[in-house]
């Protein structure tokens, strides 16, 4: 039996706060070396990236229309090559995509692609060449910000989509370099929203964007677009059957919402803080429900809580026994969360959108759970997502 991965462009991603996974990078990587690896907002400084002229939306089937999307689109986006030092040379050692965000010459790509580097080299559709820095990199949400001293002429930031209006089954595109062939478009559509996808560390990224347009190893770090040129995602991950890198229809991208929280701290403070709660835990479901005799179909249940973190210092509860229903066995004991600062709580990802975009290192959260058969409100100070979890978890 084929074995499924995420192949960032890998991990089965469960629906935690707190995810350990092992991840593969997703851009073009040379073979003359080993590539080296490696929840919230405060005030930031926002930049308002508009385009001058808007581009007009076009029927999937209008293949004119997609022709100047591309005209107008393609300029913005590049390719982005990462040099290492090999034996006293600099040498390419990956290659990934990017496109540009502001007018001071911004450019946002994938963590993952620049992670690392030596030198960074940035080449426009016009075959323009300019060597980039680093601005600053989040391995939280897998992306990276990379500055060049001046945009070529001509050419105009992609402006980003609002997240509220994205559907499934609407219409997209991806512009990248997969396999290092620049300038490549793919469509397809939103096959499903709200994937939770690994990230660069233990923890997963929200909200993220599943889609069938085809990406591929060195599309990371390049625009989903919407048929108006908006960017609505970073294509970062796509799944594999195990035995092969390509694409298999279903690909991952970086949702819009995380990249307005977390590109503008990138370029004002070189980083982003990301709120931590400290539990592992799922959604609820029948056997469980019935296990524990809850009074809800639905809410975040709490399986583990970390003991030195946020939610262990509050007194939350993880499971504490085993139990089996009809030769089923189950976790129970748990706390139950069915909301947070008054809003209603369904579902794990619920618990994790809500901490990664509107809470901050330091803020009080306010919890009502069920425990025991009773609702009670527990707050919790969140604090600022450790590096390592094995250090907390075996002290």
């Amino acid at each position: 039996m084929k074995t499924k991965r995420y192949t960032r462009l890998a991990g089965l991603t469960a629906l935690i706060l707190l995810v350990m996974s092992v991840s593969m990078a997703c851009g073009i990587f040379f073979p003359i070396t080993s590539r080296v690896e490696t929840e919230a907002p405060g005030p930031v400084a926002t930049v308002v990236i508009q385009s001058e002229v808007p581009v007009p939306s076009f029927r999937m089937e209008d293949e004119t229309g997609l022709t100047v999307l591309y005209e107008r689109v393609n300029p913005a986006v590049v390719n982005i090559t990462v040099y290492a030092s090999q034996g006293g040379d600099m040498l390419p050692v990956s290659q990934g995509s990017g496109f540009v965000y502001d007018q001071q010459s911004h450019i946002v790509t994938n963590a993952h692609v620049i992670h690392g580097a030596e030198e960074i080299e940035v080449t426009f559709s016009d075959a323009t060449v300019r060597l980039a820095e680093l601005v600053g990199e989040d391995l939280n949400s897998d992306l990276a910000v990379v500055k060049i001293e001046d945009l070529p002429e001509g050419v105009q930031p992609l402006p980003l989509a609002d997240m509220e209006l994205l559907e499934v089954g609407q219409s997209v595109v991806a512009i990248g370099n997969p396999f290092g062939l620049e300038g490549t478009l793919t469509r397809g559509i939103i096959s499903a929203l709200g994937r939770s996808i690994p990230a660069l560390t233990p923890f997963t990224i929200p909200q993220s964007i599943q889609t069938d347009a085809a990406i591929n190893p060195g599309n990371s770090g390049g625009p989903l677009l919407n048929l108006q040129g908006e960017v609505i995602g970073v294509n970062a991950q796509i799944e594999t059957d195990g035995t092969s890198r390509s694409n298999l229809g279903v690909g991952f991208a970086i949702p819009v919402s995380i990249v307005k929280l977390v590109v503008p701290d990138l370029i004002e403070k070189g980083e982003h803080e990301w709120a931590w709660l400290g539990v592992r835990g799922g959604n609820l479901f029948p056997t469980l429900v019935e296990a524990m005799d809850l009074p809800v179909e639905k809410g975040a249940y709490i399986a583990s809580v970390i003991e030195s973190g946020p939610a262990g210092k509050a007194g939350l509860r993880g499971a504490n026994r085993d139990v089996t229903v009809d030769g089923r066995r189950v976790s129970v004991g748990g706390d139950v969360i069915t909301e947070i600062d008054g809003q209603a709580v369904r579902s794990f990802d619920d618990l994790l959108i809500y901490i990664s975009l509107n809470t901050a290192p330091g803020q009080t959260v306010t919890l009502n759970i069920l425990r025991g058969g009773e609702t009670q409100e527990v707050e919790v100070i969140l604090e600022e997502r450790p590096t390592d979890l094995n250090s907390l978890e075996n002290p």
